[in-house]
């Protein structure tokens, strides 16, 4: 049978000169024409290393994106999945024809819907209903075609009340609701969707992934979807595209695709992890992770472990530190902080340590996020500042470890 493919991505890449806006300086842009008419090659695309973050480099020029070739079938959900800075949402920009590759050639078939960015698309000072019919009009659709789908667009998005009032006073998650009612519902061939869904509730979230099944499942159209919640790619999609220093690292199945992204960022983790930021009056500096006195990223179900968390901070009261742990689906299983332990973090601390006694998880990988709030509302935050691999342990003390498929957690349990 004929495969019926909406989408076909062939050696796209993206180069960036370091520190400039634009292509770089017009001596280059001739050097470049000179070439090109001559019927010779780039000479820039000879230069530049790959977009390895963690690394300072040599050159002033950086590809963001690589040789990144893939196609994707009519109905499709193709993930895209990758850590910061892999090339995620270059890509898309790409697709969506927000920025154009240095080199290589995308073929579509119909139109494309982008949900990239908080408020991307809409005009500020129109109402959420004038953004409607704006967006239907950029996508090609007629006045009359975007009313048959206009009642909808407002359910879903559950902006009723505000409707008829300007975008600028919305709040992020209101945009995010509206934006991707609009996205999903004026039928697009293909739907790209970044990350932004995360800035939605839970609530939202889940009824945003079920449209999307319904769009691939029922509506036959394609889905591209970028998450950091291997939960959501793998209840939505059927292949995954991973990403790694901007090139792809592998194509396949979503569960075989999650198990290398997970490696990739336990190969990362050191146990150590030095933040910069520049924060005022107090800020996090480092993270260790330790099992006792040692630093350590491996565990068993039952072992003690040990975060020390480094502050630079003037002298000054109430400072409070927040835990969120996720477990490797970017599910939210844990959150805590010193507050919930009624101990205050003294003026002159430069290091809050927390322990964990014994820990209460089955084998998996787990992140953790640090949060320090001042005077009670966020100031300085650090996503997955380190992570850790748990393996099955003796946790009751029976001679028998816990093997996987006990559900999520392990109790201590007095029996009388």
């Amino acid at each position: 049978m004929k495969k019926d493919v909406i989408l076909k991505v062939e050696n796209i890449s993206k180069q960036y000169r370091l520190g400039t806006i634009g292509t770089g300086t017009i001596s280059h842009d001739l050097n470049r024409w000179w070439h090109v008419i001559r019927g010779k090659e780039d000479p820039y695309l000879k230069i530049g290393e790959t977009n390895n973050r963690a690394t300072k480099g040599d050159s002033q020029y950086a590809w963001a994106l690589k040789d990144i070739s893939f196609e994707v079938e009519r109905g499709e959900v193709l993930g895209i999945i990758g850590k910061n800075g892999a090339g995620k949402s270059t890509l898309l920009k790409i697709l969506s024809k927000v920025t154009g590759p240095t080199t290589g050639e995308i073929k579509t078939k119909g139109r494309i819907a982008s949900l990239l960015e908080v408020g991307t698309g809409f005009h500020p000072e129109m109402t959420g209903k004038e953004n409607i019919f704006l967006n239907g009009a950029i996508l090609g659709m007629t006045k009359a075609e975007i009313s048959t789908k206009l009642e909808e667009i407002i359910e879903f998005s559950g902006c009723q009340r505000y409707i008829n009032t300007p975008v600028k006073r919305y709040s992020s998650g209101m945009k995010v609701r509206l934006a991707f009612a609009v996205a999903a519902f004026l039928e697009p061939d293909i739907l790209v969707v970044d990350e932004v869904l995360a800035v939605g509730d839970a609530e939202f979230q889940k009824k945003a992934i079920g449209k999307m099944q319904d769009i691939s499942n029922f509506d036959g159209r394609t889905v591209l979807f970028v998450s950091h919640n291997m939960g959501a790619i793998k209840s939505l999609c059927s292949q995954c595209l991973v990403l790694k220093n901007g090139q792809v690292q592998t194509l396949t199945n979503t569960d075989k695709a999650i198990n290398e992204y997970l490696l990739l960022n336990e190969q990362a983790n050191s146990g150590v992890n030095y933040f910069n930021s520049d924060k005022p009056i107090v800020r996090m500096t480092k993270a260790t992770i330790k099992n006792e006195n040692l630093i350590c990223t491996n565990f068993h179900s039952g072992d003690s472990l040990t975060v020390e968390v480094e502050l630079e901070k003037e002298t000054l009261d109430d400072i409070n530190l927040f835990i969120g742990l996720y477990n490797e689906y970017g599910e939210k299983i844990a959150h805590f902080g010193n507050s919930y332990a009624k101990k205050q973090i003294a003026k002159d601390a430069s290091k809050v340590i927390f322990k964990i006694k014994k820990l209460p998880f089955v084998s998996g990988l787990y992140t953790i996020n640090l949060s320090l709030h001042l005077m009670g509302k966020p100031h300085h935050r650090e996503l997955s500042a380190l992570s850790f691999q748990v393996d099955p342990g003796d946790y009751y003390g029976v001679g028998k470890n816990v093997i996987s498929g006990n559900g999520n957690f392990l109790i201590d349990s007095v029996w009388t």
